[in-house]
Order: C-alpha cells, then structure tokens, then sequence
C-alpha cells in the first residue's frame, strides 16, 4: 500500500526504508507474538521527510496499540505487577500502557449535561504533608457518576484549577455542588460557581458527631479511671457501640450500652444527642428542618460538653448550606461521592500504594474516569 504522512495522514510518495523494528503482540495461545516490519519514510509536501503512519502502532512506543488495550483493559482487574507477571511483560509496559489508554479516553471524553459535581479530598501515602492529599471532582448524576478531576493538595489554588479544567459551558450547566466543610472548598464554590446550590455532605456532618462522642468517652474515662474503677468499666470496650448508629448495636453491645444510658454519664449525653440529630435528615420541610436544628443546637449548648458544643458552633455557621439539602429535594445523593472514595481506596490498596502521583492519577482515571476507549479490531479480554 501506498505510504501515508503520519502526521496528516495523506499519501506521500516513499523517500527511504529504515531498519527492521519489532512491535509486541498479544500473545496468541501462549506464545508471545511480535510484528516485525521496515517502516518506510515518505516526503510529504506539508512536512517534509517524516516516517509512515502505521496503523497498528502509535509513535515510538514497542508495542501494539492491540497489546496495550490488552495489558490496560487486565490492569483494572488485577495489580499492574500482576498484570505484567500473568503476562510475562515489564511493569512499566504495564504502566505505559494504561497511560496511553488513560491519554487517549481524556483526549475523546465529552462532558455533556454535567449537572451534579461532588468535591472531596483523599489522603494518600505516608505522613500529613500538604502533598499526601488529592482534591477530586466527580460528576455525581444519577445516570453518571465518575471521576471528572484529580489533582495533588487540598487548596483553594488546586480547586481552581479542576473547575477551570472542566470549562465554562459545564460549570454554566451545573444545578448542584455537594462538598464538606472544608473552607478554601467553600470559598472557591462561592465565588465559582455562585448560580449552584451548595450541599454539605451528611457523611462528614456524621463524622464530625462520631469525633465528638469519643472524645467525650475518653476524656470521661481517663477521669473515671483515676476516681472509679466501677464506672470506668461501664465505658470500657464501647468505642465502636457508641459510633455505630443506635439501631444497629444488638446482642451484648447492647445490653451494655442500654445500661451506660441508665447511668446519666456525660457520654451517655453526648451519645443522645448524636442519635437526636439523625432526626434532622428526615424532614421533608425547610422551615421545620430549621427549627429542629435550632432547638438540637440550643441542646448542645446547653450540655455543658464541649465537644459537642464546638459541633453545635459549626452547624450554626453552616445552617444556610446544611438547609439546602432539603431545598435539593433528595436530587443529589452524597452517598455517591463516599462510595467513589472508597473505590479510590480499592485501587491504592490493590497496588500497595504508588510511589508517585503521576501513578497515582492514571491509576484513578483508568478505574474511576469511565474514559472512552479506542476501536480496536478485536477484543481479548
């Protein structure tokens, strides 16, 4: 066939041959399987002396687009390392290969009627530093949620620049922002995206409760334990009972917490008023949401604990974003954006961790993205 310029794809007449290269295939039964051609060099009137565009290869790379959607479609079933053992390749042909499947699908993804995003951070790898956590973007529609944008530390800088990677036509279509209550996230929606309704996330409301309760429990029971050993034993081993959610805490547990609640201690307290605010998602009402929120905080603060009172501080500083949920009508579900970071966590535990972020960041494109793959003639896996 005639040659073809491989950078406008016209036909070239030939100028000269190359040396033979070798391109790796998809093993077939077993047995490993190369390409092996002369790839010619055309003159082509736009640009010059350039090599021919082949078709089942894509620049310099030693494999075959065929083999890398190969070792890219396995990597999200197994670990790159098993990937590469099962197969009998490199671990960075592995890792090649997802990047070039990962560059591919961001380069042909379209972001139509984006109208949902949920924004969280991720820690990763070893220690606090501003590098070992991720700002991620997801879209959390009820017919799409995947990962739209990752990038490295938890700024106002880093938030910026994911909304601005979207583009303005999807942040111009957007009707909903689901975050925590992280304030440079808060500033940045703010300003950005001003015409969305903004919802807290009620999971990290949760956790913030469930911090609160245990450090009630501990303080009391370092307290007790200096003064009464009897009632330091009625706190001991009822960590988990005491953040679980009420319903769920049966058997043993819950003779033992039945009997914590008798005994009127400040964690019993603290524990009431965790179980009292789980009322607050079930209005359907703004106006009575609101009034069940003042008189819940109002209750906190008058606990004389302190853990709890600092939370009743902060709902009160958020009660505007915390209304919205019901102003949203059950439209955005949070529980999406937890589930999406658990699914994060899957793909750094199944690799052990990565040692860099660029890594790291394919890695969650090419699990969580749902990225358009290339046509490939045909399908091994």
């Amino acid at each position: 066939m005639r040659g073809r310029c491989s950078l406008c794809q016209q036909p070239a007449p030939g100028y000269d041959r190359l040396p033979e290269r070798r391109w790796q295939f998809v093993p077939l039964w077993g047995i490993p399987t190369w390409y092996r051609y002369a790839p010619r060099r055309v003159e082509c009137v736009a640009h010059g002396v350039v090599v021919e565009q082949i078709p089942w290869s894509d620049g310099k790379r030693p494999m075959t687009c065929a083999m890398m959607g190969f070792l890219a479609r396995w990597g999200r079933r197994l670990s790159w390392r098993e990937t590469a053992q099962v197969f009998q390749t490199s671990w960075e042909s592995v890792y090649r290969s997802v990047e070039w499947f990962v560059q591919w699908g961001l380069g042909h993804r379209e972001l139509q009627a984006v109208e949902s995003l949920g924004v969280d951070e991720i820690h990763w790898g070893h220690g606090l530093r501003a590098d070992n956590f991720l700002t991620v973007i997801y879209q959390i529609d009820a017919s799409c949620r995947r990962l739209l944008w990752v990038g490295k530390r938890r700024s106002e800088a880093t938030l910026r620049r994911g909304l601005k990677a979207l583009g303005p036509e999807v942040m111009q279509g957007l009707r909903f922002v689901c975050s925590d209550m992280w304030k440079p996230y808060l500033n940045v929606i703010a300003s950005e995206a001003e015409q969305v309704l903004h919802v807290l996330d009620r999971f990290h409301i949760t956790t913030h409760l469930n911090q609160a309760v245990d450090q009630v429990r501990r303080a009391e029971s370092t307290r007790l334990r200096a003064h009464s050993q009897q009632q330091a034993q009625k706190l001991k081993h009822m960590r988990w009972p005491l953040l679980r959610r009420g319903s769920r805490v049966r058997g043993r547990a819950r003779q033992k917490l039945d009997a914590l609640l008798a005994s009127q201690l400040a964690t019993a307290r603290a524990w009431e008023l965790k179980e009292t605010f789980s009322h607050f998602w079930r209005y359907q009402s703004v106006i009575w949401a609101g009034a069940f929120l003042d008189y819940w905080c109002y209750r906190a603060m008058r606990s004389r604990l302190e853990p709890m009172k600092k939370v009743a501080r902060m709902l009160r500083t958020h009660e505007e974003l915390l209304l919205n949920w019901f102003r949203a009508k059950g439209e955005v579900s949070a529980g999406a954006v937890e589930g999406l970071n658990n699914k994060i966590r899957v793909v750094t535990r199944r690799s052990y961790g990565f040692r860099t972020y660029e890594a790291m960041e394919i890695a969650l494109y090419h699990t969580l993205g749902r990225l358009p793959e290339p046509e490939s003639t045909h399908r091994f896996c």
